[in-house]
């Protein structure tokens, strides 16, 4: 059997970093979907309830692609660790604000007028 060098095995455990390509196309990415929020916001051709939720679907979509080609998140199995990580992470964050605004609401709509 073959015997790996210690550089090679060292260099196999950052074999999911992304490439210069992948990078760029991440970066092109994120500069379109700044470009797209800032119009909406900028040229006023979306208002109320439209433009907060056109700024939320661009901002999900940003993280999303944030997380696949910087962040290198991913399904594949070296990848499952983090990525099971990050959702637990993102459900107790939820939970936390979530209750928090449950809470905050019901305080406000017992509170007695004065």
């Amino acid at each position: 059997m073959a015997q790996h060098s210690s550089t090679a095995e060292g260099h196999d455990s950052h074999a999911s970093h992304g490439s210069v390509k992948s990078y760029l196309v991440g970066f092109v990415l994120c500069i379109v979907l700044t470009a797209l929020s800032f119009g909406v916001v900028m040229t006023g051709a979306l208002t109320g309830f439209a433009a907060v939720s056109a700024i939320v679907v661009l901002c999900v979509l940003q993280l999303l692609v944030q997380l696949v080609f910087f962040l290198h998140m991913g399904t594949s199995p070296e990848q499952r660790e983090n990525l099971s990580s990050f959702v637990f992470t993102v459900l107790i964050i939820a939970i936390i604000v979530g209750g928090s605004a449950w809470v905050l609401h019901n305080m406000n709509a017992n509170m007695m007028p004065m």
